[in-house]
């Protein structure tokens, strides 16, 4: 392998996929693939570009993430979250490449008490969950070098997520409602990027060659839990510039008050234990995590 691998990262136009191609830069022969480069719903063309680009590892940021339209675009999401990463998993072991696959915390049902290890049962609860599960699988069976980090509540300066959603409305509006009864570890972009970044370079690098494969399922979120309506109160409680000096009131309610097509987990609290037993490496707090991609976007609005 050369001493800077050559890396084919899918979903490079995403939230994560973004910030991959950020803290890769100068470390690793980038090929990026937007959904306009690569059709994630085509078998043939996904084989084609790998055999194409020859890579020494595949980082698979690409998902069908709309929670609630999953719902009722099943074969979409299952094509995307399932049947491709089978297929980037098959022509990664072909290739002689690592894979890294990104999961999610809505495997699980919601329903244990603690953090959620790796090895506890799996249930998920929507037809995201359920093609995201199928993809862990589907990588799994492909029994090629593989790592599948689960993460949870990912949000960043870009695209659509939670965070950028708060602003918009805390501008917007005096007051908002926000679910209390569910609770998680948002996690950002940057984090995600990083975390990544530094492990999957240190295996290539065969800093972690004497242990054993470390091939298998990790989860990556940052520290802490929080609760969507904590999470909200705590974007608005460290962004008021970016709130133009608002300060929205928002208001905790029961998800029943909240229905959505897509069931959520109550808990989706995820243990880092093990990753960081593995590998060395913990992410930091959400709220650290929160700060720092509060004052990206600050500094794009200043740029801008």
């Amino acid at each position: 392998m050369s001493l800077r691998p050559r890396v084919l990262v899918t979903g490079a136009g995403g939230q994560v996929g973004r910030e991959l191609l950020r803290v890769f830069e100068g470390r690793a022969h980038l090929i990026p693939c937007d959904r306009n480069a690569l059709d994630l719903t085509s078998p043939r063309q996904i084989r084609a570009r790998v055999r194409e680009v020859a890579p020494d590892m595949i980082i698979n940021a690409a998902a069908y993430t709309a929670v609630d339209r999953a719902e009722s675009e099943p074969e979409l999401a299952r094509a995307i979250n399932a049947e491709a990463p089978g297929v980037l998993a098959e022509e990664a072991k072909r290739a002689g490449a690592l894979l890294v696959h990104y999961s999610t915390d809505y495997v699980f049902d919601g329903t244990k008490s603690g953090a959620w290890l790796e090895d506890d049962p799996t249930g998920p609860l929507n037809i995201y969950g359920a093609t995201k599960l199928a993809g862990e699988d589907a990588v799994r069976n492909a029994a090629g070098r593989h790592l599948i980090f689960r993460t949870s509540w990912v949000y960043g300066p870009h695209g659509k997520n939670f965070v950028l959603t708060m602003l918009s409305l805390g501008r917007e509006r005096d007051s908002l409602n926000v679910v209390d009864d569910q609770i998680g570890a948002p996690t950002s972009s940057f984090e995600i990027a990083n975390a990544t970044c530094t492990i999957v370079l240190g295996i290539l690098e065969g800093r972690f060659s004497a242990a054993a494969d470390p091939s298998g399922v990790y989860n990556m979120t940052c520290s802490g839990a929080v609760s969507w309506c904590g999470f909200a109160r705590t974007v608005f409680a460290r962004a008021p510039r970016l709130l133009g000096g608002k300060a929205p009131t928002v208001n905790a309610i029961p998800s029943v008050q909240f229905p959505t097509p897509a069931r959520r987990p109550r808990n989706s609290v995820l243990s880092n234990e093990k990753l960081f037993r593995r590998f060395g490496f913990r992410l930091s707090p959400w709220e650290a995590a929160l700060d720092s991609v509060l004052a990206a976007i600050s500094a794009a609005q200043l740029g801008a």
